[in-house]
This record gives structure tokens, sequence and C-alpha cells, in this order.
């Protein structure tokens, strides 16, 4: 999605499909439904994973963890099949969230929209930076648990293996160890907070905010390919996902740490493995999430071309560079992975996926829509702009809880 060069050029399709193209330095229209599914489905069972069992399962326990997390699945399928089924909508490919925002909306919703995309492409990726620091701290800590390499210095310098590692070694935990304590832990109003962030949690799980970006690359028929990418991943893509989060919590019950290798025992290289694929994992799949802005920076100043040529490599190397680098400063300033999954689910996961989603399909096939699947799409729109307000305080505070039990750049 962003290494191959295309002719930026507005163009249409075929003689018999006339859609028009917008401008864009990258490729688009090259790929199977499966391979999109396939990147889809690696999104979601990403490094996160890990961690699940700990910023889900713990705060809801067993009964309204496992609902959440089908009715989440269920709902995410639901809200992405809108945004598919807009992506021609009015004769022209909308290959960005944004430009189909603008589309529909005007100027103004353009900006917001993006803006709300960066933010989510934004801490999505300083997440995976805390992943990808907190499994090299991991991998250290097998070798010499002296505390010298901290976790920013880790974060500093910071694909399925590890989760059928996670869920081997949880597994065999799991059944060598005694009863285990599934109860909710804190206070009467921690708890109200914690299972509110752990709602954000749940859409964060399975959204990446990047869905017209992925579809861009797939072939004609655009809209059936990708719902059948869409399909691929809510049903096969989600069941590694199941599978470690629900072992995880079974291991360990209510000690479950945020990320899941931390509570594993078994031989030091098998954990150190598990961590490095982790590690690299996350580094690959951060400059998946960083696509969008590097596909708006490499068209914004024209680069195109060899990516090896001295123009073009240098744009890259300092603008993506310094992108990145505040990515890390941000990470290793506030290491608080489960609250980053939170608060990125509430200000950016449910507005961009849901309720955009639902108002959006309203706006654009409204006078095809009866007055019951107009009232629907309303409500979804209202109930799913509550939550995201209830989750974002609930997630500040979480965030503000854990800055007053831990220092900045926090080692833990």
């Amino acid at each position: 999605m962003d290494n191959s060069e295309s002719d930026s050029r507005p163009k249409k399709l075929n003689d018999d499909d006339n859609v028009e193209i917008p401008e864009t330095a990258h490729q688009i229209s090259k790929d199977s439904w499966f391979q999109a599914g396939f990147v889809l489905t690696t999104g979601i069972n990403s490094a996160y994973v890990l961690g699940y069992s700990g910023t889900i399962m713990v705060p809801l326990g067993w009964i309204s963890g496992i609902v959440g997390l089908i009715a989440a699945t269920a709902i995410s399928l639901y809200a992405n099949s809108l945004i598919a089924k807009l992506h021609e909508f009015g004769g022209k490919r909308h290959i960005r969230y944004r430009d189909l925002a603008g589309f529909l909306y005007g100027r103004k919703a353009y900006s917001l929209t993006w803006g709300l995309q960066y933010v989510n492409l934004f801490m999505i990726n300083t997440g995976f930076i805390i992943l990808a620091g907190s499994a090299l701290k991991a991998v250290y800590v097998l070798f010499r648990d002296d505390h010298v390499m901290k976790l920013p210095y880790c974060i500093a310098i910071a694909g399925l293996v590890y989760i059928i590692i996670a869920f081997v070694l949880s597994l065999q935990d799991g059944i060598r160890a005694p009863a285990r304590d599934y109860s909710i832990p804190g206070t009467t109003t921690s708890k109200i907070f914690t299972t509110i962030g752990a709602a954000a949690n749940l859409v964060f799980a399975f959204n990446t905010g990047m869905l017209p970006e992925i579809q861009a690359t797939v072939r004609q028929p655009v809209v059936d390919n990708m719902l059948k990418a869409l399909y691929f991943q809510f049903t096969a893509g989600v069941l590694p996902m199941y599978a470690v989060t629900f072992v995880g919590y079974w291991a360990y019950g209510s000690s479950t740490s945020s990320y899941l290798l931390n509570n594993v025992t078994g031989a030091v290289w098998v954990k150190a493995f598990a961590n490095i694929a982790a590690f690299l994992q996350t580094v690959i799949a951060l400059h998946i999430f960083a696509s969008p802005m590097y596909e708006y920076l490499d068209t914004k100043f024209g680069i195109k071309g060899s990516a090896l040529s001295p123009r073009n490599l240098s744009f890259r190397i300092t603008v993506r560079g310094g992108y990145l680098a505040i990515n890390t400063l941000v990470a290793a300033l506030l290491p608080f992975l489960g609250d980053f999954m939170s608060l990125t689910g509430a200000i950016s996961t449910f507005p961009l996926t849901f309720i955009l989603a639902n108002h959006m399909y309203l706006v654009a096939k409204k006078n095809k829509l009866t007055s019951l699947q107009k009232l629907w799409h309303w409500l979804n729109v209202c109930f799913f702009g509550c939550v995201s307000i209830a989750a974002a305080i609930a997630a500040l505070r979480l965030i503000a809880v854990d800055s007053k039990a831990y220092h900045v750049f926090a080692d833990i």
C-alpha cells in the first residue's frame, strides 16, 4: 500500500466503469479481496491481542467479556460494511476516509475527519511503540532482571508466532495452576470507569480507522470484493484473537497483565522468541497504520518515482522519521497501553467507525431508506455518540490515575 507508485493524475478504471479515481501517489486497484482480508486480519491479530485478556476480560469478567467481544465483532462488521458500500458513491472512488466525508458534507467535514483519522492512527502507532518496547524489555528481563534496561529505553530503540506461543504457554499454565480469582478488581467507582474503558477497548480491537484506504487497493468489483474481505476478517480472522484473549484470562484470572507474555511461564528461549516476534511484527505494523499519513505527504509534495532517488529518500527519512520520533516520545512519556487503547477507541474509533459510518450512509442513501431504516441509523448515531463521550471521560480519568501512580517515562 506504500511502496508502489502509480500515475497521480485522475483517471478512469476502464471503459465499462465510469468511476473517477482521485489523485494519489500510491498504488490502487491491484489487490484481490483475499489480500485485503489478510491485511485486515493481520490488523486485528497484531501484538495488541496480547493485551486484551488484561484490558478487556479483567475489567468485564467472563460473561460481559465474551458477550462484549462477540457483540463488538458483529457491530464492527456492520459499520465497516456501511463504509465499504459507499466507496464508489456518486461516480467517484473515495480512496480516503476524508474524501468520502468531504464529498458528503463539504470541506469542513473533510478537515474534521482527517483530524480524527490522524489522531486515531497516531494513537494506534503510539500503542504499537509501547508494545514494541514492552516486548523488547520482556526479552531483556528473561536474561537479566537487574532493572538497568528500563521500558523507556526499550521504547526508544524500539506473523502469528507470538499468538501461538502465548496461547500454548497460557494453556499450559492454566492446566497446572490452582483455582484462579475471576472477580473484577477495584472499588465500585473504579469498576464503573474501567468497564466503560473496556467498552472502548472492545471497538478498538476490531477497527483500523482506515478502511477506505485499504479498499482503495482492491480490484474491481471493489464493493463486492471488500465485503468478502470483511466477512473473512470477522469470521476466520477473529478466531486467533478470541483464542488468546479467552485462554489468557482463563489461565491467570484477574491478575492478567496488559501484556500477556509477562504472565506466561516456560522455556526462556520460547518466551524470548515470542517477544522478539511481537517486537518485529509491531515495528512493521506501525508503518502500515502510518500509511495514510505517508500517502498524504507523498501526494502533497509530489513524491513519486524511484523510492531510492536522493530527493525521495531524503524526504521520507526526514519527514517519516520525524513523525515516528514524535510517536516514540509520546509512547515513552506515558506508556500506559490499556489507557491508550481506551482513549483511542473513545475519541476516534467510535466517531470514525460507528457515528460517521451510520450518518454518512444515512446522508448518501436518504432517498432509498425507509422511515424505520432512517430511525435505526439515527439511533446508532445518538447511542454511539453518548458512549464515545462516556468512554473519553473514563479513559482520561484512567490516564490521570495512572499518571499519579507512575511518573512520566515510567518503567512499568
